[in-house]
Order: structure tokens, then C-alpha cells, then sequence
């Protein structure tokens, strides 16, 4: 590994993108090591964290506060790219609104990873489309897979982890210290409620005054352990905050998870989406979980790049320059 004094902007090969800075902090604490700030061209707006993570350099960056959104994450990501030209792949980590169902027992604080399907590649843009006769919403366009070496090390990690289970808990040991604790460490099945997607929220900052008869029943779990499901995310630039509509478009798009900022990323940041479970996209959302979301999110980024072998990435860059505004070709 080259000293950390020595390194330049081209010895960074993974961008490593967050919206929010709770997300930033929990990403923050995976780092094995910190690396001092590089020189940055006028133009780049962007603040980064430099680091490693196993035998990775690399660089982190988080989208303007207030400024969450397919487009802001793509200028991110635009900036990034510029800056340090050697990133081969890149990985979009935090929090997302979880989609539970009959098929998929997706539970606060666990983690969702975009895996591309029969119909995209691992991410859809929802709100993007065609209102057509009769008001039917058809979406166009379609979104770019990951490249093929985040693909295999997903497949290798889900391989290990059904054989041996995963290793988030020790890479969440990083939370336990005064500071992070309270917020960023498991907060208990007792506040993990999921109520049925019809049953809107009576009102107020918590859920005290809703009618807990209308409450999903589910089996405990036998452990806090995080859970790690694969597939489809659902990307838009508007939050998810409705049952009956969270799980409409879960059955069109076979969605596990709602997120704002993927889709702005992946036709040229070619990316992984990661996204902890801080809610369940209805009206019942609050802000309990999410440190402890983004802190199982980052601990399972940085057990996918703790298998992935730096002699084995390509010599080019697998991520290709977007324009400041992230405009996209893809969509008709």
C-alpha cells in the first residue's frame, strides 16, 4: 500500500456517495485509516473525505445540505469523477423506505443492495414516464447495471454470507463510542412498527396516538442481526410517504426499497446502491432510525470492498464523465 503521504488524486479507485451528513458520519467511521485533503481545482465544489477502507483508497463525498435529488447526487458524482479520474466504480450509501411484504420480511435497520433484474439493472426511476390515455403512467427509458466487478463480488458475498452469515455486526462495532451510540446503534423491535399500508398516520411527531389494532403482526426475529436483501430500488426526486401507493408501485417494479438519489447515478457513475432501512415509505415515518440505517448501510459497503481485490480492478476507468447538470441520455 503506497504511504498515505504519497498518494495523489489518481490513487483513488472507489467514489463512495452519501445525500445526508448522518450518512456521511457512519461512512466516516468505517474508515480504516484518513487520509490528508488533495489540492482541488476551483470549479469543484465538492468537499471530500479521503480514506481506506481494507486495501481501497477511497474518496467520499456528500451532497449539498438541503439538496437531495437525482440531480444533485449526478453533479455530485460529475464533480467527483473530474477530480480524480482514477475511481473504477463507484457505491451510493444510506438510507432508504423499506418495502415489506409476504416474500420479502424487510425489517427496520436492514439493509437493501440494488441487483439488477429481468426488466432493469437494479434501479428504476418511478416518477419518470408518460401519462398516456385513460391518465395511465408508463415509465421510459431504462437505467444502466453496476459494472461487472461490483456484479461478481455481490454474487460472492451473497454466497459467503448464506454460508457463513455476515459480518456487519463487527464492522458496526465502529458506533460504540459516546458520541455515535445513542443514535447510530440498534434502537430496539420495540420501535420497529409497521402499520397496515391503508391506516394513515393520526398525526404528531411519533405514533402514540395511533391505533395500534391496526398494526401488522409479524414474528419476532430471534436476533437483532441485520438482515441483507437483493434487489430492485425505486428512485425519484419525491419522498415515499404513502402506503397504498408504496405498494402499488412495488407490484409494477417489484421494488424492495424507495430511495431520492440513484437514479441521477447509475447510467454514468456506475454504482451500487446501499441503503439501510430507516422506514417503511408510509405516513408513519419518522427519524428514529436513521443513523442506526445509515450505519448498517456503511458497514456493508465496506464488507462488499473488504472482498474485492485492489490487483484486480481494471487499468481504465469503469465510470464515465457525466455533464454538471447530469443529464442523461437514456430517457426518451
Amino acid at each position: 500500500m503506497t504511504p498515505a503521504r504519497c498518494l495523489t488524486h489518481q490513487d483513488y479507485t472507489v467514489g463512495w456517495i452519501c445525500a445526508l451528513p448522518l450518512e456521511l458520519a457512519a461512512a466516516m467511521a468505517m474508515l480504516d485509516e484518513t487520509h490528508p485533503r488533495l489540492s482541488q481545482d476551483p470549479g469543484d465544489q465538492n468537499t471530500y473525505i479521503l480514506g481506506r477502507v481494507g486495501e481501497h483508497n477511497v474518496v467520499m463525498a456528500c451532497l449539498p445540505v438541503g439538496q437531495t435529488g437525482t440531480h444533485s447526487a449526478a453533479t455530485v458524482a460529475a464533480r467527483m469523477m473530474c477530480s480524480f479520474r482514477g475511481i473504477r466504480f463507484g457505491l451510493m450509501v444510506g438510507i432508504g423506505g423499506g418495502v415489506p411484504s409476504a416474500e420479502h420480511d424487510i425489517r427496520l435497520g436492514d439493509v437493501v443492495v440494488s441487483r439488477p433484474g429481468t426488466q432493469n439493472g437494479g434501479i428504476v426511476q418511478y416518477d419518470f414516464g408518460k401519462t398516456m390515455a385513460e391518465g395511465r403512467f408508463v415509465q421510459t427509458g431504462s437505467l444502466n447495471s453496476p459494472p461487472s466487478l461490483l456484479l461478481t463480488a455481490l454474487s460472492t458475498l451473497q454466497a459467503e454470507h448464506t454460508l457463513k452469515g455476515n459480518r456487519l455486526s463487527d464492522h458496526l462495532k465502529a458506533m460504540d463510542n459516546p458520541r455515535l451510540q445513542p443514535k447510530f446503534t440498534y434502537q430496539g423491535a420495540e420501535h420497529d412498527q409497521l402499520y397496515e399500508a391503508e391506516y394513515d398516520h393520526v398525526g404528531g411527531a411519533t405514533c402514540e396516538r395511533c391505533d395500534t389494532r391496526r398494526l401488522v403482526k409479524r414474528p419476532p426475529r430471534e436476533t437483532s442481526d441485520v438482515v441483507v436483501h437483493y434487489g430492485t430500488i425505486a428512485s425519484g426526486n419525491q419522498v415515499m410517504k404513502h402506503g397504498v401507493t408504496r405498494d402499488r408501485l412495488a407490484r409494477e417494479f417489484g421494488v424492495l426499497c424507495f430511495e431520492m438519489e440513484a437514479a441521477g447515478l447509475v447510467n454514468d457513475f456506475r454504482c451500487v446502491a446501499i441503503r439501510g432501512i430507516c422506514d417503511y415509505a408510509d405516513s408513519h415515518k419518522n427519524k428514529r432510525w436513521q443513523e442506526y440505517a445509515a450505519a448498517t448501510a456503511a458497514a456493508y459497503a465496506k464488507e462488499i470492498l473488504s472482498i474485492m481485490q485492489t490487483d484486480r480492478l481494471p487499468d481504465q476507468s469503469t465510470v464515465d464523465k457525466v455533464t454538471p447538470h447530469g443529464k442523461s441520455t437514456a430517457y426518451i
